[in-house]
């Protein structure tokens, strides 16, 4: 499902989270964000006040104070609601691929009867043939086909589906293109993969994360004790005679509790989900994309992976007395009918030496060979040649005779270098060798190199040797690696790590990954894959791209890294605002403390006012940072805690003397108090 890429304040978004604002202000729904239910009690208190009479401020001071108090909560909840929006306008996408679909349902006799989808229950066999939608979420049990998915995955290209394997998962809505399947529905009605998904980016069941939780009881906690203070501070005034209305010391509450950070914590975790689906990942729960910022250790799969997946010639390399081009051309000849990934790529190397490209079509007087797991070859017969291409062994029982010392040579080089050698004979005369290799994917070395800094480990996981392995390995600069890896092996290494106190992450597709994704702390299974690995997991690829694993790291830690960083500036700012309001404040009734008044404001009330206002635009100010997420680096802890510290530690600081002052003296200018 590749969602169209959507402004921050686009217009729909806008006017949907307006009116979801004002929705929101029900206290039942208030009550999940301490800070903002205070508050919202606080806008309350001051609305009834207006008409109460009480205090020495004027109609029009404590009538602006409670406006803007109301600003607070709304635009608290306005964040929030822009940051849903964004999800349900893709659920609204989701939710038009939908369709009045009519299943073909076995019975128990043996016949099919047309039922609506929604009638489908768990274990039911339904039968889906060209051109029709596959009514549910299913396994299949018989036949192949190809199918379109691109409803759920936004990917044009058609993919194959079939029984038996690692790619038996359907998905409910997709479209069979050719032949005809049996599928087992996995799912009832509701608790299908797009209804999943159509409650995660409307964040309609959304819970909170264990980090999340933890912020809300400390951000609860400043609450009460800053109630605690304003009550003694009020306390403190009447034994020094002075007063303080109720307007002036929730204004004051409502300036020094974490309201910044409390009106955008739910936007944060919203907008973290949000990016994830962005890149056609479905989290089963926010609590899997917390844990992606968090690991420390990547498993990753060489294949597919870390490599392209298919081995490629890179070289030909000659026997004593042959030309490179003589052996490029017998290759190219041998591979015609070879239509593994591996003999076209030696066709596609041949062309580099001047070979026009053939067909098999215009060689009429040839006889072809293809590739067989069991002769480990192919190759070409025509006129009195016997062209072979194939693996160093099966090729030397088909000369019948030991290799030349150099083309040995070759084959040891090319083994020990962690590629697969291929060699090329003419009857009985060995022609060389052929380098074929694991190409790993670009820009690769540079992403672990980025992880590396941020202590995260890299594991590259492979069925190889250990030479091929290590070779590999070093190419694409991850920590180390396990070779020769079976299920359980994968299994182990992740229990290991999980005592040593790492959080760990990986990929699977196939049923043997089960165990290991269900263990894994971030278990990322590919959409191709079996049920069973979907279910085991905590978030599905629906572009079934294993790379795919460390872009999902990196938004967890820009989850991360934006709370942590929206949280230090919310802090600072209440710092900043209490030495800029209480001295305001208290020079009249105590002047000893009048040079603290360091911002020289023009009056407790516009002090007061101006304080109040900046509170509630600063939380409008941040929503795109909140929404967009701060720019990721890879950085140590010490590192990013030092950054956040500078950037919006000492910019929270800033931010309230230069705000409040610029409103003050529009305030004074207007003369609005």
């Amino acid at each position: 499902m590749t969602a169209k890429k959507q402004s921050i304040f686009d217009s729909e978004i806008v006017g949907r989270g307006a009116i979801e604002s004002l929705r929101k202000l029900n206290p039942r729904w208030m009550v999940r964000n301490p800070v903002m239910f205070v508050t919202e009690i606080g806008a309350v208190i001051t609305t009834v006040g207006l008409f109460s009479g009480n205090g020495s401020e004027s109609f029009a001071f404590r009538l602006q104070v409670t406006i803007w108090l109301w600003f607070t909560v709304l635009f608290a909840n306005f964040a929030e609601a822009v940051a849903e929006g964004r999800g349900k306008a893709q659920a609204d996408t989701l939710r038009r691929t939908r369709t009045q679909t009519v299943a073909n349902r076995l019975g128990p006799d043996g016949s099919f009867e047309k039922i609506a989808a929604d009638r489908l229950r768990k274990e039911d066999l339904v039968l889906v043939s060209a051109g029709e939608i596959i009514p549910a979420d299913g396994e299949i049990v018989e036949g192949a086909a190809t199918v379109d998915e691109s409803a759920i995955t936004g990917e044009s290209a058609p993919v194959i589906r079939e029984a038996g394997g690692d790619r038996s998962a359907v998905t409910g809505g997709t479209r069979v293109l050719s032949d005809s399947i049996r599928v087992r529905v996995t799912s009832n009605p509701g608790e299908s993969f797009l209804d999943h998904m159509i409650s995660l980016v409307e964040g309609a069941n959304r819970q909170k994360t264990p980090n999340e939780i933890a912020l809300t009881i400390l951000l609860s906690s400043l609450t009460i004790i800053f109630l605690v203070a304003i009550m003694t501070f009020k306390l403190f005034g009447l034994h020094l005679g002075a007063t303080f209305s109720i307007t002036v010391l929730v204004a004051l509450l409502v300036c020094l509790i974490p309201t910044t950070i409390g009106g955008l914590l739910s936007a944060i975790g919203i907008a973290g989900i949000d990016r994830l689906v962005r890149k056609n990942v479905l989290a089963m729960s926010g609590r899997a994309v917390e844990a992606a910022g968090d690991v420390d250790v990547l498993l990753l799969d060489k294949t597919g992976t870390i490599t392209l997946g298919d081995r490629q010639a890179t070289e030909f390399l000659p026997a004593e007395g042959v030309r490179v081009e003589e052996l490029a051309d017998a290759a190219q000849l041998a591979s015609l009918a070879d239509e593994t990934p591996e003999g076209r790529s030696i066709v596609a190397l041949a062309k580099q030496y001047g070979l026009r490209g053939r067909r098999i079509a215009e060689m009429e007087q040839a006889r072809f060979i293809p590739f067989s797991a069991h002769t480990r070859m192919s190759g070409m017969d025509v006129g009195t040649r016997q062209i072979r291409k194939g693996a160093a062994d099966a090729v030397m029982e088909f000369v019948g005779r030991a290799f030349p010392s150099e083309v040995k040579a070759s084959v040891t080089m090319i083994s020990q270098s962690g590629g697969t050698p291929l060699v090329v004979a003419d009857k009985e005369h060995v022609l060389g060798a052929i380098h074929l290799k694991d190409i790993v994917k670009g820009g690769l070395k540079d992403r672990f190199e980025r992880f590396r800094a941020m202590g995260i480990q890299t594991v590259m996981i492979t069925g190889d040797n250990r030479l091929t392995a290590a070779a590999i390995a070093k190419e694409a600069g991850v920590d180390t690696f396990l070779a020769e890896a079976r299920p359980e092996d994968k299994l182990a290494l992740i229990r290991k790590e999980q005592a040593a106190g790492h959080l760990v992450a990986m990929t699977g597709d196939g049923a043997n990954d089960a165990p290991a994704l269900a263990q894994a702390d971030v278990g990322v299974a590919m959409n191709t894959g079996t049920q069973a690995a979907k279910e085991a997991g905590n978030m599905v690829d629906l572009d079934s791209n294993p790379t795919k694993l460390i872009e999902i790291v990196e938004i967890g830690k820009q989850m991360l890294m934006t709370r942590g960083a929206l949280t230090t500036f919310s802090v600072a700012n209440d710092v900043a605002k209490y030495f800029a309001i209480i001295p305001a404040m208290l020079a009249g009734v105590f002047p000893a403390i009048a040079p603290l008044n360091l911002m020289r404001l023009g009056s407790p009330e516009s002090a007061i006012l101006s304080a109040v206002i900046f509170n509630a635009f600063i939380i409008i100010a941040l929503i795109p940072l909140a929404l967009r997420g701060v720019q990721f680096r890879p950085m140590s802890a010490t590192d990013l805690l030092r950054r956040n510290l500078l950037v919006y530690g000492v910019g929270g600081l800033i931010a309230p003397f230069v705000g409040i002052k610029c409103i003050d003296l529009m305030v004074n200018v207007l003369h609005l108090v």
